[in-house]
């Protein structure tokens, strides 16, 4: 287990937090209260991004991907950490957060996660992913799923698969390679 992350985790409600402390009790955790995620909150984590750095650990649903957006674009470069959404869905299958998530994998999304890149070079451009297969064809969906899945980024519709991809810095030959072309 990782007890060296320095970073302040931030998560969306007080379920979450609770989880997380039980996991690592001395870790710092930010609450975003949910997708209602307000100016000053985001003064705050801009706050503590600049004098700690952050590592956003969110629902695998629209609005944790929601916040995720909103804290990257107004916050600057942060540390992403992804669970797939099967990983994190209650025993009545009925809700999907990060509260539900068991400890194992809670460790695993906090031990791997994805830095923003500081360059806006893009480096795999929507034509590529036509030519992945990853948009366009009947299995594109399934292969994104399987991309998501293995990059630990859950899955994506084409747009956002791209934005991800170039904002952590993934290229076409480590596509390939997990794709197994």
């Amino acid at each position: 287990m990782n007890n060296e992350i320095k970073e302040v985790v931030v998560v969306e409600g007080y379920h979450d937090l609770a989880k997380i402390k039980a996991i690592y009790p001395n870790m710092d955790v930010y609450i975003t209260n949910g997708s209602e995620i307000s100016e000053s909150t985001l003064l705050e984590l801009k706050s503590l991004n600049e004098s700690r750095g952050l590592i956003l650990l969110l629902d695998p649903d629209y609005q944790g991907e929601r916040i995720r957006r909103i804290i990257n674009n107004r916050v600057g470069i942060t540390k992403h950490a992804f669970m797939n959404k099967k990983d994190c869905i209650n025993k009545n299958g009925t809700k999907v957060g990060i509260e539900h998530a068991n400890r194992d994998k809670i460790i695993e999304a906090l031990s791997s996660f994805y830095s923003t890149k500081t360059d806006n070079k893009k480096m795999i451009e929507l034509g590529d992913l036509y030519s992945l297969n990853l948009m366009g064809k009947l299995n594109s969906k399934r292969l994104r799923l399987e991309l998501g899945e293995k990059l630990g980024i859950g899955l994506n519709n084409g747009k956002t698969l791209l934005n991800k991809l170039n904002m952590f810095g993934i290229t076409i030959d480590e596509i390939n390679e997990i794709l197994g072309k």
